[in-house]
This record gives structure tokens, sequence and C-alpha cells, in this order.
């Protein structure tokens, strides 16, 4: 697969952690996405895809692209043979100035770009990115798009700040610090961080907790579970093993088989690292 990226200019910055192209056959027809502090958009330029946003949710077709907020559980992809897009990975507070609606009524419920920016507006925006001649060109009208509805958002700069906070410390902050230093009371923030990110900031700071965690995980190696758990702060095994099903919808044991067999079957490939096989 081709893989390009690269962070937007200012003011940009501040919301996206970068833009990116993406076209080639997928490594796998399904692929499931864990739960993460991030959201994204994709803008899609080739056959629908499909996304199954739970276990208890039915899979639906996107042909346009979609647009998820941070996510509190696993999604699963299913992808065409080729695939061919261009997309956003914005910060958990990075879609809010870009949206109709607040960020809570998409919490786990990928809406459709049209939804989001009306159907005149991307049917122009796709035709504009097929007749692009290279990627980086691609990535420059996606931006200017970006520039262009760039909007207000009430209450950005709190949730941003606060955000960061939990970011830099991979979530091992407790609410109340966090109430105290925004200077605001736990009730306010919360209704903030719904309205801009989709969910509260207790909710955030475990997603940052548990990717902190995964990522430290070396699947190539043996790995100590209680002293993995331990270390990151769980009350024990048990606690994190739950947090483990709950985000990625797999045991810790089983994760590390998958991507044991990720690595195995598609080495250095540009999507390892995060999506999951979900065959």
């Amino acid at each position: 697969m081709e893989y390009v990226s690269r962070v937007p200019r200012p003011p940009l910055d501040g919301l996206i952690d970068d833009l990116y192209y993406l076209e080639g056959a997928p490594p796998y027809a399904r692929l499931t996405l864990p739960a993460s502090p991030a959201a994204f958009l994709i803008v899609n330029l080739g056959a629908p895809f499909r996304i199954r946003a739970g276990t208890d949710i039915e899979t639906a077709e996107y042909a346009d692209g979609c647009v998820v907020t941070t996510p509190t559980r696993a999604f699963e992809f299913s992808y065409p043979p080729e695939t061919r897009s261009v997309g956003v990975h914005f910060k958990p507070w990075g879609p809010a100035p870009f949206l109709p609606m607040p960020a809570a009524e998409l919490c786990d419920r990928p809406v459709t770009v049209e939804q989001v920016w009306g159907r005149p507006a991307i049917a122009e925006l796709r035709d504009r990115l097929n007749t692009a001649d290279r990627p980086h060109e691609m990535l420059t009208l996606l931006e200017e798009e970006l520039m262009r509805r760039l909007g207000d958002a009430t209450g950005l700069g709190l949730v941003r700040h606060t955000s960061s906070v939990i970011a830099a410390t991979s979530g091992a902050v407790t609410i109340g610090d966090l109430r105290v230093s925004a200077g605001v009371s736990s009730t306010h923030l919360a209704q903030r961080f719904k309205e801009l990110i989709g969910v509260t900031p207790k909710r955030l700071a475990r997603t940052y907790r548990f990717a902190a965690t995964v990522f430290s995980i070396n699947p190539a190696e043996p790995i100590d579970w209680a002293d993995l758990a331990s270390g990151a702060g769980y009350f024990d095994q048990a606690h994190f093993g739950h947090e483990f099903r709950a985000f990625t919808g797999l045991t810790p044991t089983r994760y590390v088989e998958v991507r044991r067999r990720f690595l195995r079957e598609h080495p250095g490939h540009v999507l390892d690292g995060w999506p999951l096989p979900a065959d």
C-alpha cells in the first residue's frame, strides 16, 4: 500500500496530528481498530467500505467516507480489494470546529461525510481530489477545505488544555486535579468534554492510559502481564484484562497472538501498529 502523510499548517496543527493519503490492497479484508484517544475523517475515493461499530451494532456502508469522534470501543472495517482515500487523524478535540452537531451525538456512531458537510460539498471535494495529480496535491486540497470550514467551538481552549494535561500524563491524572487546574467545576468540565470530544475527561484518561500501555508492548518478546498491569497503575491484572476487552474486544493474550500474526504475515506494513486482523 502507498501511504503519504504530513502535518498541516497552523492553526490546523493544533487540531490535527496529520493528513494522509492511502491507496492499495489492504492486508486483510477486515481490520479491527481498537479504541484510541483520537478521531478521524475519511474521504473515500474508491469502492465503498463498511464499518461495524461494536458487536451489538449492524454493519453500515460508507461510499463518500466517514467521520468518527473519539471511540470508546473497537470498530471493525471491511475493505474492498483495492482502497483509496484521503483522511485526517484528529486530536481528540480536533473535529469540534468542523462539526455542525455536538460530538456526543457521534460517540461510537460513525456518520458519512455527507451528513456532516452536505452532499454537494463532499461531491465537489471528491471530484477535485480525484482529478489531482499527486498525493501531496490531494493533501493540499484537503487542507484548504479544512481551513475554509474551520469554525469556532465554545470552550475549545479549556478542553484542549485539559486534554493536553491528560495526554502528557498518559491518563495518570485525577479528575480533581484537572478540575482545579482548569478552574471550573467537574460538571462543567465533563459537559464541555462531551460536547467537543464526545466523552468525559475520565473516559479520555482511561483511553490514554490504555493506549500508552498497549503501545509499550513488544509482541516479539515474552510479556509479564502482571508487571505490565501494575506498572500502568491498574488495580490488578483482572482490571487490566477487563479494560483490554473493553477497548479491543480481545483478551490480552489473544491481542498479542493477532499482533504477531500481522507482523509475521505483513512485516513492515504501513498499517502495522494499531489495526488488527479481524479475519
